[in-house]
């Protein structure tokens, strides 16, 4: 059996894995291996083993409908991908509306340069891009100098997509905004209920590459 060090846990008490079951359930949201690891008072690698051992148990189970998933070490404990069409809307973790025109603008132009995004919609993409992670719904990779930013499984579940893979969910994305008559920038108002208002991106910035994928040459870019 496998204890926290301190702060959380006793010796007497639940394992490590039934912890982080808790722990993770409870949240309702990723959360990150060094952040657990920090909770509990024990080392990113011994909390990784338990986590990886807690996966492992879960996915043996029979007839459980949760999984434990793991995005760039960020762990969540979620429900099954067959099962979440059969799920109430009441019961579905909502995304903030302040979210959706940042997370539909990446699905829509990935794999994406953050620092392209940032010039869409300024110094909040920061922010969004770390909460966006936080909730499992968007990876953020280092290609060169430059963050990468594609979405995640769980964000296609959300929205629907049948398709998983970053390439497949953009074309997705595009054809969903022509069936619609709408543009990109009007895709994402459209989504975070924000028709109207001022933003921070032209319409020109969005539609440069709505038929196309971003250039290569894309500059590189501060964390």
């Amino acid at each position: 059996m496998t204890t926290p060090k301190g702060g959380v846990g006793l010796s007497n008490g639940p394992d490590l894995s039934t912890l982080l079951e808790a722990t993770l359930f409870g949240a309702g949201r990723s959360l990150p291996q060094s952040e657990l690891a920090k909770q509990f008072d024990i080392t990113e690698s011994t909390i990784r083993i338990a986590l990886l051992d807690l996966q492992k148990s879960i996915s043996e189970r029979k007839e459980t409908a949760l999984q434990l998933t793991e995005i760039n070490r960020y762990w969540v404990l979620e429900v099954k991908p067959e099962l979440s069409n059969f799920i109430p809307q009441i019961a579905r973790t909502e995304i903030p509306k302040r979210l959706l025109k940042t997370a539909a603008l990446i699905a829509y132009h990935q794999p994406m340069a953050q620092n392209k995004l940032v010039e869409m919609v300024g110094q909040v993409t920061y922010e969004h891009v770390s909460d966006l992670r936080e909730l499992g719904l968007v990876d953020k990779r280092r290609d060169g100098n430059t963050r990468r930013l594609t979405t995640t499984r769980r964000f296609s579940e959300y929205f629907g997509c049948p398709h998983t893979a970053a390439s497949d969910v953009a074309a997705w994305f595009k054809e969903q905004a022509k069936e619609m008559g709408l543009t990109g920038s009007q895709l994402a108002e459209a989504l975070s209920g924000d028709e109207g208002e001022d933003s921070d991106f032209s319409e020109e910035s969005l539609e440069a590459d709505v038929l196309g994928d971003l250039p290569e040459n894309i500059v590189t870019e501060e964390e």
